[in-house]
């Protein structure tokens, strides 16, 4: 196998010394620039459920049956699940290959090319960069329910600071500070189900509508197929964060084992979550109900969990909500953190960022590249409280859509990987964990997130609406500039499938993970 120049990888010790999970690069400095394997498998458990339950599905769940009806959601978001699925199978089979810090980037570098992975790698720093603003203007208004005389901003403020507190600690640190704020999603979720089907079949709460909202078909399909969609879009934005896991088996103890059972064993959990709750709020809730109709993290009253729970004769379910949706939001806010952190250091190893962001301290957190992102944090938050509302709404959509390309561009490195893998003369069933349906998965998954991506705003569009097309669709010139630019400058080429880079991080370290 032949490795790319721009790759140099860190040599193999049989003294078994901590190793570079970055993806590659020039380490020019000693062992204490990688960083380190903290987190085991209830961690990266917890960190793939975490990142896919929040907001998304606490609050704006009501919002998508509102659209389009109980079944029209859980139609949406079984097909989403489903694409997520194959795309957590692609991630799953080259993270557990090659687990390293860089992940998406470096497979779309090593995979399809420089310019690709150069692109990949700062649209998903700056997506959760940018999350990790909005997340923290979130947790201030959410703090007003319960000290309303305090500004938001004193929140906010002090909560970038326990967050990056937490991961300036270590990843260990990072790793269970999030599987404790997921737990209690989790736990939230369970009880919600639960207490929605004591009253579906009417134990709990007074009397039960059972399924008479079920029976007519325009009501349970409201809107038809175009709602569908329009709530499809939603149901993305809801799942996107499950990728984490493959950022996170860079730090991974043992990833050959842990990535694998981490990708078979949430997506079941994340989908019957999802489903689970949609289908109690469409038998409890109608779809016509105006408390539905309200979205955004300061609604808590109009969550379809805390009016489930208020209807189940729960009298502080407001409060309780409140709580829950807070830890959403700070999970979001720490996993937005690690996973920019972590993208910039890679690419800083890589050579598409400044080798400072490459350092890291004794515990091995790359901590110049930890500062620079809560500095995003800071001043996105920042823009948002003195009133520059236009401007950073505009920054949150181009957020949003980065995830969508992050997504598109896994499918396509998981394609590539798996033909060069096999015309580098090995076989599928040498692989770690093999993704099933290839060729079929990742092509399908590549399919509809195109249709996801041009379907951001079609409403805008067909409107005719400039100004917001242009806000809805931003991140593609972005994301298409970024490329273009960087190829015209490297005149990198497309990776040929016989010079792929397959390497993976020290085997002996990884045999001696697996003894551990």
């Amino acid at each position: 196998m032949s490795n790319p120049s721009t790759e140099t990888q860190t040599q193999p010790s049989p003294q078994g010394r901590r190793i570079d999970t970055s993806g590659g690069g020039d380490l020019s400095g000693p062992a204490t620039n990688e960083l380190k394997r903290g987190l085991n498998s209830r961690h990266l458990q917890m960190i793939a459920i975490g990142g896919a339950i929040g907001t998304g599905l606490f609050v704006a769940s009501g919002g998508t049956i509102s659209q389009a009806g109980p079944g029209g959601a859980l139609v949406a978001y079984a097909l989403v699940g489903l694409m997520v699925f194959l795309l957590m199978q692609s991630l799953g089979e080259m993270s557990a290959k090659i687990p390293v810090a860089g992940s998406f980037q470096t497979y779309a570098t090593r995979f399809v090319s420089p310019s690709f992975g150069f692109a990949i790698g700062w649209n998903y720093w700056f997506n959760w960069a940018i999350t990790v603003a909005a997340e923290l203007v979130a947790a201030g208004i959410i703090m007003d329910f319960w000290f309303p005389g305090v500004p938001g901003w004193v929140w906010a403020g002090g909560f970038l600071v326990l967050l990056t507190g937490i991961n300036a600690l270590s990843a260990k640190a990072f790793g269970e500070s999030e599987f404790w704020l997921s737990l209690i999603k989790v736990v939230a979720v369970i009880l919600f189900l639960a207490a929605g089907v004591l009253m579906i079949l009417g134990i709990l709460g007074h009397g039960s509508a059972g399924m008479s909202h079920w029976q007519n078909r325009e009501d349970v399909f409201h809107g038809g197929w175009v709602s569908i969609i329009s709530v499809f879009m939603i149901a993305g934005f809801s799942f996107q964060g499950t990728e984490l896991v493959g950022v996170a088996a860079g730090e991974a103890k043992n990833p050959r084992k842990e990535v694998p059972r981490a990708i078979r064993s949430v997506f079941w959990r994340i989908m019957i979550f999802y489903i689970g709750a949609i289908f109690v709020i469409g038998c409890l809730i109608p779809f016509t109900d105006p408390s539905l109709l309200a979205s955004g993290e300061a609604d808590i009253a109009a969550s379809p969990f805390t009016l489930v729970f208020e209807r189940a004769g729960i009298a502080f379910a407001a409060a309780l909500m409140n709580a829950v949706i807070l830890t959403a939001i700070l999970s979001a806010g720490n996993s937005g953190l690690y996973a920019s952190t972590r993208m910039l250091y890679a690419m800083a190893h890589d050579g598409k960022a400044p080798k400072i962001f490459g350092r890291t301290n004794s515990r091995g957190v790359p901590l110049a590249a930890l500062l620079a992102t809560a500095t995003v944090g800071l001043f996105g938050f920042l823009s948002a409280i003195v009133g520059q509302g236009a401007a950073y709404s505009w920054l949150l959509n181009v957020s949003g859509l980065c995830g969508f390309i992050v997504w598109a561009g896994i499918a396509v490195s998981h394609y590539r990987f798996r033909k060069g893998f096999l015309a580098q003369g090995n076989k599928a069933s040498d692989l770690p964990y093999r993704a099933a349906f290839f060729p079929i998965g990742p092509i399908l998954a590549f399919a509809v997130l195109i249709v996801v991506i041009a379907g951001q705003n079609y409403e805008a569009v067909l409107a005719g609406r400039g100004m917001e097309v242009l806000s809805s669709y931003i991140g593609i010139p972005i994301f298409l500039g970024l490329w273009i630019v960087h190829r015209i400058v490297t005149k990198s080429k497309v990776v040929s499938l016989s010079e792929m880079d397959l390497t993976g991080p020290d085997d002996i370290d990884l045999a001696a993970a697996e003894r551990s």
